[in-house]
């Protein structure tokens, strides 16, 4: 029997059922008027990372001609750039972090405006490096990480790519979940996802959380290893989003529209072989984007990993970009997730009302018409569960209990 008697149940079956009406209503068709694009040049911006992979790809093999647009890849320098564009509408959209899009919401990372979750670009594909004098020194997880803490009075320093965003909140609940609280026991700083391994070389940080290839790339010039993944963290996890504002998604719905379709077909494209994967790899590390070797690439978004201290292993929770259709849905519990870290860690100081905030942001109704025009499978339910490495399972049914039942968080 559904319980219609709960008010976070009841306002997400509503929601549900909103957008299950918007999808049949436009049916990929948009019945309500013409469904040529608004802006037929859609500028988005980019970090150099490997899952900025579909959005590149959806440009370069022309999946966005098909809808009637042309993407303009961007090339940012660092995450608070990202948001400063999107912000000041210098970018239409961008591929940006999960957390971040919800930070400039909720006004706790930089200025606050409405934004928006077109829809996830990745699941997977993070590592949290540590420096090689830590291994040195017999530190090579968490457990013995955290006994050097413990016994070394120096003051450990661990860094992050942007406060509320998807590296800091994984880096943070791994250094938790080993006793370490990270606002207390270490110092924390924020680096641009291109420059972690030079500052890492320059001893300007015993770790850092960041996405690939810049962990591979550490091991590959010797200077870091790998930890842990955030695959080990939590199994696909949520990561990078196609984001924009609110503003412009009302302003440009079938620009909005046909970029998702565009780019859910460079996903799905991307995986569908594993020869797809290494023409993908090929293209994003030439210059104009990642601008790396090709072998430092290659490696991981094939599953195959090493932890620069002679072990390696096939993970089968690489990086997906599509894998069944479930990985571009922008499940409401994924947005609901970040929140309750960011209440964890105190950037947040009250809850909010968890569900309905991401109601706003997550574009359930748009990303469904999206997937009919790329005739892409949606899940059923905007909710989702998973079990972190904690122990701790994440339903989105009490968010602000889950908050704050963690042992270690923000007083």
């Amino acid at each position: 029997m559904t319980d219609t008697t709960n008010p976070t149940r009841r306002r997400l079956l509503a929601a549900g059922a909103t957008a299950s009406l918007t999808g049949l209503v436009s049916g990929g068709v948009f019945a309500a008027g013409s469904d040529k694009p608004e802006k037929t040049e859609v500028k988005v911006g980019f970090i150099p990372l490997t899952d900025c992979a579909s959005v590149v790809m959806a440009s370069v093999l022309g999946f966005d001609k098909k809808y009637g647009i042309k993407i303009v890849p961007s090339k940012e320098s660092s995450w608070a750039s990202v948001r400063d564009k999107l912000v000041n509408g210098e970018l239409d959209a961008a591929h940006v972090l999960y957390g971040l899009v919800y930070g400039v919401q909720m006004g706790i990372g930089g200025p606050k405006k409405d934004m928006a979750v077109l829809m996830n670009l990745n699941h997977n594909g993070q590592a949290i490096t540590l420096a090689r004098k830590l291994a040195d020194a017999r530190a090579v997880d968490g457990p013995s990480l955290a006994k050097a803490i413990k016994t070394d009075k120096r003051e450990f320093s661990f860094a992050q790519t942007f406060p509320t965003g998807t590296h800091a909140m994984w880096l943070y609940y791994w250094l938790a979940t080993y006793g370490i609280d990270p606002m207390k026991d270490a110092k924390v700083i924020t680096v641009p996802p291109p420059q972690m391994v030079a500052n890492m070389r320059i001893g300007n940080m015993d770790g850092f959380c960041v996405g690939e290839p810049w962990g591979h790339r550490a091991i590959a010039d010797g200077v870091g290893f790998t930890a842990a993944t955030t695959q080990d963290i939590w199994r696909d996890h949520p990561e990078k989003t196609l984001g924009t504002t609110l503003a412009w998604v009302k302003e440009n719905p079938n620009t909005a529209r046909a970029l998702v379709a565009a780019v859910l077909d460079a996903s799905r494209w991307i995986d569908a072989s594993l020869s797809n994967k290494v023409k993908m790899a090929d293209t994003i590390a030439g210059k104009s984007y990642v601008n790396t070797s090709v072998d430092v690439i290659n490696q991981r978004i094939l599953g195959r990993y090493q932890n620069g201290l002679g072990k390696s292993w096939d993970d089968p929770n690489y990086m997906k970009f599509y894998s069944d259709g479930t990985v571009n849905f922008p499940y409401l519990s994924d947005g609901m997730w970040f929140m309750t870290q960011h209440r964890r860690w105190g950037l947040l100081k009250s809850d909010p009302d968890y569900l309905s905030v991401a109601s706003s942001v997550n574009q359930i109704g748009l990303y469904r018409e999206a997937a009919a025009l790329a005739k892409a499978d949606v899940p059923k339910s905007p909710m989702r569960s998973a079990k972190l490495i904690d122990g701790t399972v994440w339903d989105g049914k009490n968010p602000a209990g889950y908050a704050a039942g963690f042992k270690i968080k923000a007083a």
